[in-house]
Order: C-alpha cells, then structure tokens, then sequence
C-alpha cells in the first residue's frame, strides 16, 4: 500500500469515527444528560459541531489531495470523496446558516418544541457523507 493511499485510508475513517460519534452518539445524548437545558444544549452543540465542521474541512482537503496525487484505477475513490466533500459543503454552506438562525432564536425565548426542517436536511447530509465515507475507506483498503 502506498503512503498516499494509506493516508486516505486512515484520514477517511479518522472523519468517519468523528462524524458518527459526534453526530450519531454525542448530539442525541447530551440533551438527555441531567440539568441540560434546550438553550444549553444548542449552546454546546453549536461549538461542537463548529469544531467539527473545521476539521472535517481539514480532513476533506488532505484527502482530496492524496487522492489527486494517487493513481486509482477506476473512479470510485474519486466520485466517494466527491459525495462527502459536497455534503459537508452544503452543510456548512447552506445548512448551518439556516440552524443558527434557529438555535438564535430559541437562545432569545422562541419556540423550540419541535426540530427544524434545516436539522433534518443536515441530518440527512451526515447519513450521505457516512455512506460516502464507508465506500471511500473499503475502496481505498480495497487498492
């Protein structure tokens, strides 16, 4: 295996145990832990998932770069990166925006008894990158 290679090997799954542990275990928990509040709650989770976001931005581009350096037979591993990068695009981009409105409002006593649409779309774009993800790792421990 070359070191371009094994770079995208780990840095894939490096990004996808961040996602699902953040996103799938983490999130969900933390407004179950005792004394949470809902206006506490989108607090932490607008740092985390800032600080998430930052990284797998990093991980992204770093992958990206071993894959443009690699030669990969087929098109896979290109199109896999593609899917995630683009999902966490739009989520930075388009979603996040729209969440952060939100989470302002409930933070200035709005209404927070049901989830937004954006939280959905968000939450649909992490079910996208994990698949995008596990494709690209078992691809690339496949090469």
């Amino acid at each position: 295996m070359s070191t371009s290679v094994a770079a995208v090997t780990a840095l894939t799954f490096l990004w996808l145990g961040m996602v699902v542990a953040i996103s799938f275990i983490e999130a969900p928990l933390k407004f179950r832990a005792p004394g949470i509040t809902i206006p506490l709650g989108l607090g932490i989770g607008r740092l985390v998932f800032r600080a998430l976001n930052a990284v797998e931005t990093v991980l992204a581009v770093a992958i990206i770069i071993a894959v443009v350096v690699t030669d990969w037979s087929g098109a896979g591993v290109p199109i896999a990166i593609g899917i995630a990068a683009a999902a966490l695009g739009v989520q930075i981009l388009f979603v996040r925006p729209q969440l952060t409105k939100r989470s302002d409002a409930v933070l200035a006593g709005g209404d927070h008894s049901h989830r937004s649409h954006a939280h959905l779309v968000y939450v649909g774009l992490e079910l996208i990158k994990v698949g995008a993800l596990i494709g690209l790792g078992t691809l690339a421990l496949l090469a």
